[in-house]
């Protein structure tokens, strides 16, 4: 057989890949093949549209317009810089659902291209993309072997698990952390690893069968068709199938003539009527999406709450909860507090007498976790009837970045302890708590969750870092919620608004003043202990710029 032709740009992955066992001839064979595809892909770009041509960029109109996007991306994670504004209300729980936006239409017809556009044109960080292809069931052997010679119809409402997409939604809206399945086109199965989505102030999901489903239906409060010329559809499919999904041009073409077409016309198309806009022409549709944007940001600005400023007026007068432990004022904790709260002590005292009170509090919170009896054989031979813990596993999550202070004394006391991050800081112009990052173990919902924070004012970061964890699926009495220094207006909200969180700490303060800082108080702790520079105005507040 002839050398097959040069191919310098074909991507190896959409075809299998020649193999130490395939005879020279057929390693020919699946390189000329791979080079045909891309051929045939690349061809198929001149029969679509341009796109933009003659027109310049489009601006955003709305309102939350900025001139660069909210986050930093690494090579792992990406961080908001913007954070995520309460969801909650002073109760801790969920006064209104995310909103959710359902976009519909054929195959290729440019939902996912349309969800992009108005993620973009939202441009508020916490918004999640929910793809129904995630979503397809697990096939069995027969239906594997149908869909390898292109006979199994994708198309079709049965081949969706709407149970788990119903299940997951609505998690979602409620403000829950979900697990979703990884979808393998290329193998017809789903990978190992699901992936987990959280954080949803705004749900865009889009699927072929979207509108599908009346359960489903109910829990979408806007509704979008994405309607899309066939012939341009099928051209995108017959390029999105062969160089992403390593299919053949001529069975992308019997699965649109045989399933695709049919299921369109039977399924999908009868649900635009269902739509509460239909966008003619997709992307190009620049009107309607800005439209959709307006509406989408009045929806948030009805859902923005006022946490902080109800946190200073409720419930302050009540005699402290059951829930609180304050550790015993012995004359050494009184001596240690009176060094780090001296304003003239040195950072390496702080630092010192810090982490011997972090020490004796974690020792102290360790107490309350629960313990079973068990009979241990003694080196003389000899039973002693002792205890040990009847929990399941022990995890640290601090709250940035004093909290994280807490963490060597938490790794000295708990053999293999988990540790999980959640970054939480103060809105200037608000003065509400928002959530930036979050970084918590897998498994978390088994596990006896310790909370660290070096203080705690009004307790509104606290709640929100609660709320993430209960979020999480951990349950509240397996929170323990840790400060070296508290103010009751602090401790009164997180009581209040989970009554069954255990909280602990080294001492109680009084008061909080008109700029919510702990008076008598500690100072900035996190500028004290790391050595960085107060605020310019004297503030003595680590809650105002990190823990609230």
């Amino acid at each position: 057989m002839a050398a097959p032709p040069a191919c310098a740009d074909a991507d190896p992955s959409p075809t299998s890949p020649p193999t130490a066992r395939d005879p020279p001839g057929r390693q020919a064979e699946k390189s000329e093949t791979a080079c045909e595809d891309r051929s045939n892909a690349e061809s198929l770009d001149r029969l679509l549209p341009p796109v933009g041509t003659g027109h310049s960029p489009r601006k955003r109109t709305t309102s939350q317009c900025k001139s660069e996007p909210p986050l930093l991306r690494t090579s792992k994670r990406t961080i908001y810089t913007a954070g995520r504004p309460p969801w909650y209300n002073e109760h801790g729980t969920q006064s209104k659902e995310a909103f959710a936006i359902g976009l519909g239409g054929g195959s290729a017809s440019g939902k996912t291209t349309v969800a992009r556009m108005i993620i973009e044109a939202l441009d508020v960080p916490w918004v999640v993309l929910l793809s129904m292809d995630s979503f397809y069931k697990v096939l069995t052997e027969q239906q594997q072997e149908q869909a390898a010679h292109n006979n199994f119809n994708f198309d079709h409402p049965d081949a969706f698990d709407f149970d788990l997409i119903i299940s997951t939604l609505k998690k979602l809206k409620q403000g829950k952390s979900v697990k979703v399945p990884v979808y393998d086109f290329t193998t017809h199965s789903r990978k190992r690893d699901w992936k987990t989505l959280y954080g949803a102030n705004v749900i865009i999901f889009e699927g072929i069968m979207a509108f599908a489903d009346k359960t489903l239906l109910e829990l979408l409060d806007m509704k979008i068709f994405v309607d899309t010329d066939s012939d341009i559809r099928l051209v995108r499919r017959l390029r999105r199938d062969i160089s992403e999904r390593g299919r053949d041009i001529e069975g992308v073409i019997k699965q649109y003539n045989k399933f695709v077409k049919p299921s369109f016309d039977q399924y999908i198309q009868p649900t635009m009527r269902l739509a509460d806009i239909v966008v003619p022409r997709g992307s190009g549709n620049t009107v309607a999406i800005d439209l959709i944007v307006q509406h989408v940001h009045s929806q948030l600005e009805e859902r923005e709450l006022s946490v902080r400023a109800a946190l200073a007026s409720a419930h302050q007068c009540h005699p402290l909860p059951q829930t609180l432990s304050v550790l015993k004022s012995t004359p050494q904790v009184r001596g240690m507090h009176t060094i780090i709260r001296d304003k003239e002590t040195s950072r390496d005292e702080f630092i010192f007498y810090s982490k011997r009170l972090m020490r004796l509090l974690i020792e102290h919170a360790l107490s309350f976790l629960p313990f079973q009896d068990c009979v241990v054989r003694t080196p003389q031979g000899q039973d002693y009837a002792g205890k040990c813990y009847a929990g399941k596993q022990i995890t640290g999550v601090s709250i940035l970045r004093a909290g994280e202070t807490m963490e060597p004394a938490l790794r000295a006391v708990c053999k293999d302890v988990r540790i999980g991050t959640i970054l939480i800081q103060t809105n200037q112009l608000t003065g509400e708590p928002e959530l930036h990052y979050l970084r918590l173990p897998k498994d978390i919902s088994d596990d006896h969750v310790i909370l660290m924070d070096c203080t705690v004012s009004t307790g509104a970061a606290a709640m929100m870092a609660v709320r993430v964890l209960l979020d999480h699926d951990v349950p509240e009495d397996k929170i323990f919620l840790l400060s070296l220094l508290m103010a009751e207006m602090g401790v009164h909200s997180v009581a209040y608004a989970f009554p069954r969180v255990r909280i602990i700490t080294t001492a109680v303060d009084k008061r909080v003043n008109d700029l919510f800082r702990i008076i008598p108080g500690i100072g900035n702790f996190g500028d004290r202990y790391f050595g960085t520079d107060a605020v310019p105005d004297g503030s003595d507040e680590e809650e105002v710029a990190y823990t609230g």
